[in-house]
Formats: C-alpha cells, structure tokens, sequence
C-alpha cells in the first residue's frame, strides 16, 4: 500500500470512530424546541442524576407534577420566568453511534440572529412545527436561513402530534407545505418526522400512536444521516495563522507556517500559491503533532514548510495552484445583521476573512431579503438587527474569498465595529439563494482618512 493509500485509509477509518453531528433546532415560539432537546437528552440517558434532580426540584416549584425537560436548556432566569428560549444553548451528548453537538436557537423573530449563530456551523437543522398551527411564517423564515446558510440537511419534526390526535392526515399536510417551500430555496434534503416531544413519540423510541409512520425516530435519524464530505472533493484553503521561526541551534533556518486546513488536501510536493501576494512555490513539508506527514487534510492543524523563502504572515492564504480562489477588494455578499445599531452605506468597517483582519467600507446596499415571501426590497437606506440583505463592500487590501456556495468556511466573513469591537453582521460571499439580479457595481471610491479606497 502506498503512503497516501494508507494514510487516506488511516483518515477513513478515524472519521468512522470519530464521527461528530453538529445540528441545530428552531422553530416558532412554544413549538416545543428546549422540550425536543431535553427528551433527546433524557431518553438518551445523557442526563446527570444532578441534572435532572435539579429540574425535577424547578418543575415542582413551578407546581408542575412532571420534570419539564425544556429546563435541561433554558437556562437563563428570563428563559425560565417566561418559558422561552432566548439565547442559543450548547450542549454536547453522545450515544454509542455518534457524538452530538446541538445548538438549541430562539424561536422568537427579534432573535432570528441567534438562530443564524446557531446554524452557521450546522450540518443539520432541526425545524420543529406545531401540529396544530402548521407551516407558519417563523418556520418559513427558519427554513430560508437554513437555506441561506447552505445546511446540508434540514429535519420537519412535526410536533405535538399528540395534541392533534396523531393523525396521519395533519402530519402529511403540513410535511407537502414545508417540503414544496424548503424544496423551493434549494434545500438538499428534507426529512419529515411526525413526534411528539412531550410524550416522547419518535424522538428516541418509536411511537405506539403512529404506527402509520415507518420512518425513523429523530435520534435514528440524528445517528445515520450522512456526515462531513471527502476533503478531497474541495481544493485545499489554508489560512496562516502564525509563522514559527525557532532560530535555535537545533532548527536554525526553520520556517514553518502554522494554521488549519480549512478545505481541501495538501500533500508535499504540491504547486502552490500564496494569496494575495501571488507567489508561488512548493510544499516542502508537513509537520502534524511533532511529526513530519505526506499529507493533510481539513480541519488538522498542522504547520506548512514550503521550498522557497517567501514573504508569509498572518492572515496570507496559501492554496494549489492549479484551484487558487481569485482575489478582489471588492466583496458582494449576503449579510445577516446581528447588531442592534444599524448598517449604513459608507459606514467605516472592519472585515474578518480566516485570519486576516482589513479596514473596509460599505459602499453600497443593493436589497433587503424579505423572508416572509422571499423578495427583494431594493435600495433599503439601511440593515437593522436581524435583516439579511445584499452588500457590497469595498476593502483595503485585497482578500482571497471563495463563494460561500462552494465553501463555508472561506466564503463567510464577519463585519466588525473598529471602534469597540462589536460583531456588526455575518457575511456570505457570492450570490444567495433568492437572488433576481446582479448587483450594482460598487461606486467609485474617494480617498478619505484612509478609509475609502
């Protein structure tokens, strides 16, 4: 066997031991998200005695005769006082089949942000409605944040069915909606699983009441759907984050990049490019854990030795040749805006790409998303809290962007306040799902304090 076969076989059968879900539940107000995740936690016996004694001892002082489970989540003193879940809550489970971890976001409009923060990450979403209810337009804003953010697979859990008297008519109305709906955004893959979270049905053990139903449980589905991709099916990205020049008598003309794959492979001997200088050179070496590999591959941090001396630092990209990203210092993205304060045109920015950090400015505003029936408002004055819309921006160095479609990790971006540090928005490069048109060009650009450019 060859040493990228072996090491390729190595790789297959760690991702078989190690295989990790992150996934993320929303919903409407008083779906049944928190209670979701805590009869999943419950019934998967990955709750502490403490734990539950805990929640036992909060239900009885609330005057309820049974544990709620939406406690083992919502956490927070206003979370508890008014039942809903305001933040996202992380937690981490396992079962013998896969290791979990589950953001549980806010069903609430104002805190759509929260559910982007949650989600962002996701490999899944769990997209819970209200039998009784049906596809309301909380769940086709979730839905189309789920879509936005290209996760792979989006899960109906069709709650309360208990409260609808199990039947199978209610749950396949409401599972034709949301598909056709979710179908519509470009949605990958979609599961509808008829539960009942209260009661326990199909969430961890098949239900007695809905023997109409043939599919899997959540937590089945949770353990066998299809997980990360093959990391060669991407071209490698490796943002640097740190340049290691020991100049010890031991290593005396080290120079090692240091940082982790974000996509692809690399493997010593490989053309490569470093942006957004556009040298090139060749992959001399890998060093992983202490030790010298032939390959690499995302997400391992490893430190990067390449054939020429070049002038590398923070935030430089180095990628093949043969699949460099382009690089511009004009950025047309979709943005979802997460500070309180608005997002104007000329507003004086910092954008976070990897690891690199420039000054930017917004010069232009296209369209605000309406997600309610997915239009555009063209020429919106401005982004409040919690609007997805198109931006263009334009930066003062040039930045290697992939489009997030083809890349989540090098195709999303932050924009930051400069003068506190406040998270203003999260970006995705390139065209959205509900895009109607090209965006303008980006204004000329007048020189001011440096920070139009």
């Amino acid at each position: 066997m060859s040493t990228t076969n072996a090491v390729d076989a190595d790789r297959t059968v760690d991702a078989g031991a190690t295989s990790l879900l992150r996934f993320a539940t929303a919903g409407s107000v008083d779906d049944g998200k928190s209670t979701l995740v805590g009869r999943l936690l419950h019934d998967s016996k990955s709750v502490l005695a403490d734990q539950l004694e805990a929640v036992e001892h909060a239900s009885r002082n609330r005057g309820q005769e049974t544990p709620d489970l939406a406690l083992l989540t919502d956490g927070l003193r206003a979370e508890r006082e008014q039942g809903i879940t305001i933040d996202v809550a992380y937690r981490y489970f396992a079962t013998p089949r896969r290791r979990f971890i589950l953001a549980d976001t806010p069903g609430h409009v104002q805190y759509t942000r929260n559910m982007v923060t949650g989600a962002s990450t996701a490999e899944l979403a769990v997209v819970l409605v209200d039998a009784r209810n049906g596809v309301v337009e909380q769940t086709r804003r979730h839905a189309a944040v789920a879509a936005l953010l290209r996760v792979p697979h989006v899960v109906l859990a069709v709650n309360k069915m208990d409260l609808a008297g199990y039947e199978e008519r209610v749950f396949a109305a409401i599972a034709e909606e949301f598909t056709t709906y979710a179908a519509s955004l470009g949605v990958p893959e979609i599961t509808a699983i008829p539960i009942s979270a209260l009661a326990g049905d199909n969430v961890v053990t098949p239900s007695a009441n809905m023997d109409w139903y043939g599919g899997p449980t959540v937590l089945e589905h949770l353990e066998t759907v299809p997980v990360g991709a093959d990391p060669s099916d991407d071209p490698a990205r490796f943002p640097v984050q740190y340049v290691i020049r020991p100049q010890t008598a031991e290593h005396p003309d080290y120079r090692g990049y240091a940082g982790q794959i974000a996509s692809g492979v690399l493997r010593v001997g490989d053309a490569v490019t470093v942006l957004p200088s556009g040298r090139t050179s060749t992959v001399e070496g890998i060093d992983a854990l202490g030790h010298a590999v032939d390959t690499a591959w995302a997400p391992q941090s490893v430190t990067v030795r390449l054939a020429d001396d070049l002038d590398i630092s923070r935030g430089d990209l180095i990628a093949p040749t043969a699949a460099a990203p382009s690089v511009s210092q004009d950025v047309e993205a979709t943005v979802c805006h997460v500070a309180d304060r608005p997002l104007t045109v000329g507003q004086r920015v910092l954008l976070k790409h990897t690891t690199r950090t420039v000054k930017a400015i917004v010069k232009e505003i296209p369209s605000r998303l309406t997600l309610d029936d997915l239009s555009q408002h063209p020429a919106p004055d401005e982004l409040a809290a919690n609007d997805i819309g198109r931006i263009v921006v334009r930066t003062a160095e040039p930045l290697a962007l992939d489009a997030y479609a083809n890349s989540r990790r090098t195709g999303s971006f932050l924009l930051i306040d400069p003068a506190d540090g406040t998270t203003l928005a999260a970006g995705m490069a390139g065209t959205a799902f509900a895009e109607t048109g090209a965006p303008s060009a980006p204004a000329a650009a007048a020189d001011d304090e440096g920070w139009d450019f």
